[in-house]
């Protein structure tokens, strides 16, 4: 167990290091999407704007406004991997890999530039 968290623990601060938007590969992009639309549309909407079909309080993130867009890529990979606290947001470390959470996310940063 304590192996585990030491290796989560690199893991964050390996992620830390990456400049923005460098998690997820052009080419994952394709998958980013892919998991996007069968796991984050029903909450965060088609397009990310936080109109999807499940209607919380507060309100679900709008993933294109500069508040979420201008966070580094290691707060958005933890908010997808622990959930975030007092909203909707779940824990997705239990159905997505470190893997496919980084697709994900590369994808989440190419919705700022809009369809």
């Amino acid at each position: 167990m304590k192996c585990l968290a030491v290796l989560f623990m690199a893991l964050v601060w390996v992620v830390s290091l990456l400049p923005g938007g460098a998690l997820a590969k052009e080419g994952d992009l394709k998958e980013g999407r892919t998991l996007y639309l069968k796991h984050c549309k029903i909450c965060h909407g088609q397009e990310g704007k936080g109109d999807g079909y499940a209607l919380f309080n507060p309100p679900v993130a709008d993933l294109t406004v500069s508040t979420i867009q201008n966070k580094s890529d290691k707060e958005l990979w933890e908010s997808i991997h622990m959930g975030v606290s007092n909203t909707s947001m779940g824990m997705w470390r239990f159905v997505l890999s470190d893997e496919e959470i980084s697709a994900v996310l590369g994808y989440v940063r190419s919705l700022a530039a809009g369809p």
